[in-house]
This record gives structure tokens, sequence and C-alpha cells, in this order.
């Protein structure tokens, strides 16, 4: 627990958490809405990149 009691002794330490979880977060949420308003036919085209000739019904 050696490591805790140093962090403890930094001065501003409490804002490191805090921005790793809204770059988390923010992340995630463009990750999101990129998803929802991709073009559908973009995503379909990504989809047979393994099986070029493999016909999708």
């Amino acid at each position: 627990m050696k490591f805790i009691n140093y962090l403890e002794s930094i001065t501003g330490v409490g804002i490191y958490p805090l921005t790793s979880l809204l770059i988390f977060f923010l992340f995630f949420t463009v990750l999101l809405l990129w998803v929802f308003r991709a073009d559908k036919k973009y995503i379909r085209n990504l989809k047979q990149i393994p099986f070029p000739d493999h016909d999708d019904q």
C-alpha cells in the first residue's frame, strides 16, 4: 500500500480519475453515435470483407 500513500501526497491527484472517466465516457458516447448514424450500406460492405464471394440474403 506504499503506492496509495504516495498518491495521497500528490497535490491535485483527484483530477486524474475524473479525467480518465470523462475520456472513457466521451469515447464510447462518440462510438455509439457513430454506430447509430453510420450508413447501412457501408456497414454491410464492412461485414462482407472477410467473405467477398458470399451472398447475404
